[in-house]
């Protein structure tokens, strides 16, 4: 034990029914810079004890009312006491007796009459041992903390890199798609504009030469002109469409990824859900024996959030892309219901054998948006929930995720935004609660981009 003294001022609590017995013990330890309290009875001790936690105890056997062995079977029992190092001594010394102590929870047994430097010596060993103890345990949480934090850390690098890739990659098909689709928007309406006024030719055509030479007859057999007219009319809205769909996922990876904007924005919550929902349609829609995923949505007036809108987004899509894969879980096993804030409505409660996820948000008094997101699903177990959050935690099978998509969400909610991210699961499916105050970003910041508070005046929708 060289190089690691027992703390000399460290606290005793001697426990003995016999005066004599602790005047004898308590001026031996104050002289060797103890500090000493007594307890002459086992119920004493357990208050002393409780009242304020000692270094080490000195506890005698036999006592009236309460003996030792129960004195000491009580603190072990109770987590606030049982790291207290116990001492027993006893005039008695069969080795039953001593067995009994040390199964109770003792860690030393002198027996009667004992020697006073004996005493010391075992004191000064349990003392340094607590010492040590202790400093392995502080070195352990601290050892443990640096871990986290570390863990913690790649998880944020290893998404951050995730959204810089999706990022570029939304800017490189911006760029690359937009004039090509701009080109073919563009050149529609002349298009059709063309097809009718050929049209119009060749209807005026046939009414100035009814009788056209068997040339023009036969080209007009081969050409179909009576399916030709209706068939290009709907090629064209289908084009149309296709353009105005594009644009539209254009505009959804823009909104997500919010590019070019500022990192703190005032943004409409319902727009990034409706844009994470977009870029999921290729999930959502049937997939295998799977049937489509029926989105459920019920918003409520919801005023512009101040936040970091593209971390916001990316809870969003964590959330919506684990209620996928529960969905995908249960393969046809599903189930109706639907709890937000612990309330259905009459639409939520109508029963459907559909794999079905209810987005739902609403204001709180306490001018909070709360966004719940539900699916009818296996649930969650809750083994997993009491580690879900927890950085590379996941129960999915390998290479199907990589256990950041909770951790990150709960981090940007809760560290980021000083929000709530809540999970409530039963057999009947798993609902995830986000809730975040209107304004909580970081003003000075804020202020420098331009973002004051918002100027909406709201009611609750409670």
């Amino acid at each position: 034990m060289d190089g690691y003294p027992a703390p000399t001022n460290a606290d005793i609590l001697i426990v003995d029914d016999t005066l004599d017995n602790v005047r004898l013990l308590s001026n031996m330890l104050q002289g060797q810079g103890y500090t000493v309290r007594k307890a002459l009875s086992g119920q004493m001790a357990l208050t002393a004890v409780r009242t304020l936690l000692p270094d080490l105890i000195l506890l005698d056997v036999n006592m009236p009312e309460m003996n030792g062995y129960e004195v000491c079977k009580q603190l072990k029992e109770d987590a606030q006491t049982c790291s207290v190092p116990i001492i027993f001594l006893s005039a008695l010394d069969s080795v039953s007796d001593k067995v009994k102590a040390f199964r109770v929870g003792g860690i030393d047994y002198i027996t009667k009459p004992f020697q006073l430097e004996e005493v010391l010596a075992r004191i000064e060993t349990q003392l340094t041992l607590r010492a040590l103890q202790t400093q392995l345990q502080q070195k352990n949480e601290t050892l443990q903390q640096t871990l986290n934090d570390l863990r913690k850390a790649q998880a944020k690098l290893i998404q951050q890199e995730k959204m810089l890739g999706l990022s570029q990659l939304v800017a490189g098909m911006s760029h690359e798609i937009n004039n090509p689709i701009s080109f073919i928007a563009g050149n529609l309406a002349p298009a059709r504009q063309y097809f009718n006024d050929l049209l119009n030719l060749i209807q005026i055509y046939q009414q100035e030469v009814p009788n056209p030479t068997p040339a023009i007859q036969k080209a007009l057999q081969a050409s179909e002109l009576e399916f030709l007219i209706p068939d290009l009319n709907k090629l064209l809205n289908s084009m149309q469409t296709g353009v105005e769909r594009i644009r539209g996922m254009m505009l959804a990876f823009r909104i997500f990824s919010r590019l070019d904007e500022a990192t703190i924005k005032r943004v409409d919550i319902h727009q990034g859900i409706d844009s994470t929902l977009l870029l999921l349609q290729h999930r959502i829609r049937q997939h295998g024996q799977r049937p489509d995923i029926q989105i459920v949505k019920h918003y409520g007036t919801i005023p512009p959030v101040t936040c970091y809108a593209s971390q916001l987004n990316q809870v969003f899509l964590n959330l919506l892309n684990n209620a996928i894969d529960a969905l995908e879980l249960s393969m046809g096993n599903f189930h109706p219901s639907f709890a937000f804030d612990r309330a259905a409505t009459e639409t939520d409660q109508e029963h459907t054998t559909a794999p079905t996820i209810w987005i739902r948000t609403e204001l709180t008094v306490e001018q909070t948006v709360r966004i719940g997101i539900k699916d009818n699903g296996p649930g969650i177990e809750e083994a997993a929930r009491s580690r879900m959050f927890e950085p590379f935690y996941t129960t999915k099978p390998v290479g199907k995720g990589m256990g950041l998509g909770l951790s990150i969400s709960y981090e940007i909610v809760v560290e980021k935004h000083k929000g709530q991210l809540i999970c409530h699961s039963s057999p009947e499916g798993a609902e995830f609660i986000v809730e975040v105050p209107l304004s909580t970003v970081d003003y000075s910041e804020a202020r420098k981009l331009g973002i004051g508070r918002s100027p909406w005046s709201v009611k609750s929708t409670n």
